[in-house]
């Protein structure tokens, strides 16, 4: 059909809809009326019948039209006049789907519609409106009627034929009515409620006010009792000041005043630091040395230390008048590095009580905030002290042991970086003025003992480490975890089971078993946990009385029976057996630990292979072990087609990322065992790393590689010369069992470690 065409610039009309528009006509009795946005007519519009048409008071044309369908436009055209123009229309006549999508999609607009109209407070007359419309296309074209409704929203209804598909869009634009509508009520309502509050809370004050005076107390009361306070606290005098500023404001204010809570919190934590307590050193190294002994086996070295720690303080303490003071001199960090497992916090425990100081534990590991240390400004709801501040009142004390647990794993992101913080409270040339956000007074933390503890050092900030002294904890051997066990680990699991001493026996036969077949540690945890099963199926048959027998002989069958089938195994021997796999030795952040490094060639591209979750320092290690040997064939007696091939390096145990300067040597020594055909000896472990002239350069945790090496039932350790120095740290008992051998160079490695060449062996063959 062919229809004037009428533009609507601020209007968008629907089928059934009745409108009075400013618009022209002319005599047509049924127009095109179609939306018009920046200058660009849509293609769908509605094909209305004009009911009444005139001019309006300034003489302007309007109509009153009712949209009848759905249009598209098609070709337009000039009329006779040229001025109007006239379209052809393809007119759509909505269909009347009856699947249960439909009906489904009907029903959930009409409840939502009906939510909408209950938030608007209706009067039944919509309702009663929407519920006489069945056909689904005209119920989505209501939408069209909202005020609130954005144009956009509507043209896109209008323009959607598929009449399933425009009840879904009314369906999603009256569910953002809806929405918008219920944020609007809770605001009303939550102002409401917030006056009515503020109301009540007015009239209870007042209330409470009289019932004081009527009581005979007043608010001077709390004014003097916070005096008090402040008086017995012992504050320094710029601190007091602080102090008594803030207690003159909350006086003033009054206690109905919405800061006054805020002013209590600080002066509450202003009292609560103890700025004149002190505990009394107990100065006495070899008090000390007791303690340490009672409470922990082995560590020989960390005992040293900690007793020449006190010895220092006490000389320095007993003769403060004979000799200048270094205020530096007290501000020796102690910082314990290990495995897990080793007893750093507890050893800090111990420190504590041979001091005789109160100790608090600070955990640091996953830390980001910097407020956490120095704590939020007063300015932010629910500002609290950072850490320290709240170390010291859990103390009591200004002069505690505050134990740095995790200093390694401490972080930094959008929110600060807490180890700077750290910076300030472990400084000696610092400490003594530490200043907490929150409370924004200086705090002496000078006389605190700071221990800090880690698993790596790598991780610690360098300008962190720069401040503190470093005491290696490397583990265990075996005769130490024997005597752990025997002294501390079993006595303490008979008690935490409900056993008696006598009810249980224990041969060292068997805590070796459990030791060396259960666990493979550099500490003693895991070695409690395993022990901790073992007394509880004792505890078991004694609590139900399936075993009169007393003592209970925890035997090799009962460890079977309570802890299951072995767990550790050793293999260095089989693994070794195949030329082309060496014996590396590592430390990671569980303690020192072998690593097999394999080796293989195969058809194919030139190249190198590298899989095992390998860091950067591995890989070049890796590169530089394959081009030594390249470089060095007719030495090695390699035909140089054999390096025509694909190798390929690999490190068991995929899943766990490994890195370190130290694979050199054992990387070398693989490829050379694979390209001679000669295998690793079994009994051979080797740690350094190596550079392109084949020097063995030295590495760090010795002591740890050599434990776990031992550990593993190797009787001889590889290691650079300049390591030799190193060996003094390894327990005598291990340095008696194993043979070390000192290297310069890469050849004294292979001459050590490989098995001698087989007579008229073809090493073609072998690679």
């Amino acid at each position: 059909m062919n229809y004037r065409l009428v533009p609507l610039d601020d209007a968008i009309v629907f089928p059934t809809v009745t409108a009075t528009l400013p618009i022209d006509v002319g005599e047509d009795e049924r127009v095109f009326l179609i939306p018009r946005r920046d200058g660009e007519y849509g293609r769908v519009g509605v094909v209305a019948e004009v009911v009444e048409h005139g001019r309006s008071r300034r003489g302007v044309p309007v109509a009153t039209v009712v949209g009848l369908h759905r249009g598209i436009a098609g070709a337009a055209q000039a009329g006779d006049d040229g001025d109007v123009l006239h379209v052809e229309v393809q007119e759509i006549h909505d269909g009347h789907p009856d699947d249960e999508h439909t009906r489904e999609i009907a029903r959930e607009y009409r409840a939502v519609v009906e939510e909408i109209l209950e938030l608007r407070g209706d009067d039944g007359r919509i309702a009663t409106f929407l519920r006489s419309i069945e056909e689904p296309g005209a119920l989505a074209d209501t939408t069209g009627l909202a005020p609130d409704v954005p144009n956009e929203g509507k043209l896109r209804l209008l323009e959607t034929i598929d009449v399933t598909e425009r009840l879904e869009i009314a369906v999603e634009l009256q569910r953002e009515r809806l929405a918008e509508l219920q944020v609007r009520s809770k605001i009303r309502d939550d102002v409401e409620s917030g006056a009515q509050k503020q109301q009540r809370e007015y009239f209870l004050r007042k209330q409470m006010e009289s019932i004081r005076k009527e009581l005979g107390e007043d608010e001077t009361d709390l004014i003097a009792e916070y005096e008090a306070k402040i008086e017995e606290a012992g504050m320094p005098e710029a601190v007091a000041e602080q102090a008594t500023k803030e207690l003159r404001r909350l006086e003033r204010q009054g206690e109905q005043s919405p800061e006054s809570s805020m002013i209590r919190s600080y002066l509450d934590w202003l009292i609560a630091v103890p700025w004149s307590n002190r505990s009394e050193d107990k100065l006495d190294p070899n008090h000390t040395r007791e303690v340490l002994d009672a409470d922990h086996a082995g560590l020989d070295d960390v005992k040293k230390r900690i007793t020449e720690f006190v010895a220092v303080r006490k000389l320095r303490e007993e003769r403060a008048e004979e000799i200048e003071q270094d205020p530096r001199a007290n501000g020796t960090i102690l910082t314990l590095v290990g495995p897990p497992g080793t007893g750093k916090t507890s050893i800090g425990e111990s420190i504590a009580r041979s001091l005789g100081r109160e100790f608090v534990r600070i955990s640091l590991g996953g830390l980001h905030d910097e407020a956490e240390i120095r704590g939020h400004r007063r300015t932010y709801i629910g500002a609290l002290p950072g850490r320290i501040v709240r170390a010291l009142r859990d103390a009591g004390t200004i002069n505690p042991v505050i134990l740095l647990d995790e200093v390694d794993k401490v972080g930094a992101d959008w929110r600060g970086d807490p180890s700077a913080a750290l910076l300030e409270v472990l400084d000696p040339a610092q400490n003594h003025s530490f200043r907490d956000h929150y409370l924004d007074v200086e705090v002496d933390l000078s006389e605190v003992v700071f221990i800090a503890t880690a698993n790596l050092l790598d991780t610690i900030p360098a300008p962190l480490l720069d401040r503190m002294e470093i005491i290696s904890f490397d583990g265990y051997t075996t005769e130490e975890k024997l005597a752990i066990a025997k002294g501390y680990l079993v006595p303490r699991q008979v008690k935490r089971n409900g056993l008696k001493p006598e009810e249980v026996s224990v041969e060292d036969d068997v805590l070796r078993a459990v030791i060396s077949e259960y666990t493979r540690e550099a500490g003693v945890r895991q070695l409690e946990r395993e022990l901790g099963k073992l007394l509880r199926g004792a505890a078991t048959k004694i609590a139900s009385g399936s075993d009169q027998d007393s003592p209970i002989a925890l035997d090799l069958e009962a460890v079977r029976e309570a802890l299951g089938r072995q767990k550790v195994f050793q293999e260095s021997v089989e693994r070794t057996a195949i030329p082309g796999v060496s014996t590396g030795l590592a430390v990671t952040g569980a303690g020192g630990d072998i690593l097999f490094i394999e080796a293989t060639a195969m058809d194919g591209d030139k190249g190198l292979v590298l899989t095992g979750q390998l860091g950067d320092v591995m890989k070049e290690s890796a590169r530089i072990a394959l081009s030594y040997v390249r470089s060095h064939r007719e030495e090695l007696g390699i035909p140089e087609d054999r390096f025509q091939r694909e190798f390929h390096v690999h490190i068991p145990a995929g899943a766990i990322p490994k890195d370190g300067p130290s694979a050199g040597a054992a990387m070398t020594t693989a490829l050379v065992s694979l390209l001679t055909g000669r295998p690793v000896k079994h009994t051979v472990g080797m740690t350094g790393e190596v550079t392109l002239q084949g020097r063995v350069l030295p590495i760090g945790g010795l002591k740890q590689k050599v434990l776990a090496a031992h550990a593993a039932g190797l009787t001889e350790v590889i290691l650079p010369e300049r390591n030799r120095g190193d060996l003094d740290e390894v327990p005598e008992e291990v340095r008696e069992q194993m043979a070390f051998h000192p290297v310069m160079s890469i050849d004294e490695v292979l001459g050590l470690a490989l098995e001698p060449a087989e007579a008229g062996a073809d090493v073609a063959s072998l690679s």
